[in-house]
């Protein structure tokens, strides 16, 4: 099958993520917190922390720090008090930005997320500015190696609901609409296949490029820079990263 995919994007978030390991679990922690907040503790019962614990498992989160994450989420369900807020903005050139934060202070991470596009030639815009140009999706993305079969792995992620699967140098990547993706991952998981990245993720229609050395360094700060906040859980962007 094919679709749009720039593997380039895949490669240099898995590079920042294995930078950052320490950070993303933190970050993880959080979602699962919030998850069982609004759901229950149990992962059958609750399709939220389900999709959760399997970016956790892709980002190679121990079973038992995601446990401990669980319990702990569970008896202290009374002093979660984090607010989910979504920005949206412009990187230079107008590279569309979407910043997804979980937080209990608004104004720190309004005000922090402000700053990171100020500084680096970018501008905060309304809600919706760019979000129409991205896609919600389930993405899971397995790294290519000689012992895998690429039309099993392909026919298995179909069977089970995917909707699209593209071959790329390094990765295969599994594109599912977000009610199919828990049921497509457990299917490509217990085939034996292991992901680097599974996760409902916002997929950007078309990518762009930057040619100025200038505004290359600094939409590259701008999502390290994002990133690197506690408050701020995703940084989705339509910047080609090659």
């Amino acid at each position: 099958m094919s679709g749009h995919s720039k593997f380039s994007n895949i490669k240099h978030r898995k590079e920042r993520q294995d930078a950052k390991k320490g950070k993303v679990f933190t970050k993880i922690g959080r979602e699962i917190a919030v998850a069982v907040k609004e759901g229950g503790s149990d992962p059958t019962l609750n399709s939220k922390l389900r999709d959760i614990v399997a970016k956790a498992k892709a980002s190679n989160m121990p079973n038992d720090t995601i446990s401990r994450s669980i319990k702990k989420a569970a008896g202290e369900l009374g002093n979660i008090n984090y607010e989910h807020i979504t920005y949206e903005g412009y990187g230079p050139s107008g590279i569309a930005v979407i910043v997804d934060c979980l937080t209990e202070n608004k104004n720190r991470t309004a005000a922090n997320v402000r700053h990171a596009f100020s500084k680096n030639s970018g501008n905060l815009g309304t809600t919706g500015c760019v979000s129409f140009m991205f896609d919600k999706k389930g993405q899971i993305v397995i790294e290519r190696a000689e012992d895998i079969d690429e039309d099993e792995l392909m026919m298995i992620a179909i069977d089970a609901g995917a909707e699209d699967f593209v071959t790329g140098i390094d990765f295969y990547e599994i594109i599912t609409t977000p009610d199919e993706f828990s049921s497509v991952n457990k299917a490509v998981g217990e085939a034996g296949y292991n992901s680097v990245s599974a996760e409902i993720t916002m997929i950007p229609q078309t990518t762009s490029n930057l040619t100025d050395e200038e505004d290359i360094s600094k939409m590259e700060n701008l999502i390290d820079t994002l990133e690197e906040d506690d408050d701020v859980q995703n940084v989705w962007h339509n910047f080609d990263e090659n």
